[in-house]
């Protein structure tokens, strides 16, 4: 297997020799397998308003593919979106494309995953003001939410139609869209990695084996979550808030502490020590006047 690996990545390192570096910008897996069907599911509800949606996908690792759930993540700043990742087939392999943030969405090879991202552009919602507003036409948020329009419109305009999940671009059976100019001059922008949350939501994931195709068979423990698979761990953040309790025990414990500091006094004492030795003298003595033998003779 490290042969193997070895060996796709001296072809990877090939293949970007002859390429230009405009062409592989974000490229960093190159295979030769194809990534599974987009797997299908329902998005859940946004927990908070400022979150926006990031579609689940396909990533590969030593294990082979596994499935990246999809999540409401906060946006770096206000008036970024997030450009999903995409398999694309180029050169006869697979490379992916990392996803990222900025200005605009750009160019995700067509790949319809849902929830806004219908394959062209995203549809799911827009900045206003530096608040973001989702179109409830296409993402599911909660009625607590004031920002909200709803426009059905933008949604049709901007679908590829995809019914058999492809999750790739191009090649053999691959979603058909070359980049628009309008795409190409939003991929061409000043773009922002993703977040912190973001990679610990991936690393959560490639550590999960339920998470493999290689064990899910394409349908994976986790599919989507209302936040990143790292979320539990801030989830447990309050819990060294609310052990204050437990560690101020001992802190409390002066008071059984105290016990051993007042017992000194009785050990400081010389007299207790002296009457170890004062009985030992009494005693014996009583003891030779019972045994008084010349009265018995």
């Amino acid at each position: 297997m490290k042969l193997i690996r070895s060996m796709r990545l001296l072809l990877l390192a090939a293949l970007l020799s002859i390429v230009p570096a405009s062409s592989f910008a974000g490229v960093f897996i190159s295979i030769g397998v194809a990534p599974p069907p987009l797997v299908v599911y329902e998005q859940p509800i946004c927990p908070q308003e400022g979150y926006l949606w990031t579609p689940g996908y396909w990533a590969y690792g030593e294990e082979g593919y596994y499935w990246i759930p999809g999540a409401w993540v906060p946006a770096p700043q206000p008036g970024f979106l997030w450009t999903p990742p995409y398999w694309g087939f180029e050169g006869g392999h697979y490379l992916f494309h990392d996803g990222y943030w900025g200005g605009h969405v750009g160019y995700y090879g067509g790949v319809n995953y849902g929830f806004g991202f219908m394959g062209v552009g995203f549809s799911g919602g827009e900045w206003r003001g530096g608040v973001f507003a989702y179109n409830t036409a296409i993402v599911h948020v909660g009625g607590g939410f004031h920002n909200v329009y709803n426009n059905v419109t933008i949604v049709h305009n901007t679908t590829i139609i995809n019914n058999n999940h492809v999750a790739y671009s191009g090649g053999p059976g691959g979603i058909q869209h070359q980049p628009t100019a309008e795409e190409r001059s939003f991929s061409a922008e000043r773009h922002v990695p993703p977040t912190a949350v973001q990679v610990q939501h991936i690393q959560s994931a490639a550590r999960d084996p339920q998470q493999r195709f290689s064990a899910n068979h394409g349908r994976p423990a986790t599919v989507a979550a209302a936040r990143p698979m790292s979320a539990p761990a801030h989830a447990e953040a309050p819990r060294p808030e609310a052990r204050p309790t437990p560690q101020a025990r001992p802190e409390a414990r002066p008071t059984p502490q105290s016990r051993p500091e007042a017992r000194p006094a009785p050990e400081s004492h010389p007299a207790p020590q002296s009457h170890p030795a004062a009985k030992p003298a009494s005693h014996p003595a009583p003891k030779p006047q019972k045994e008084e033998k010349p009265k018995g003779r």
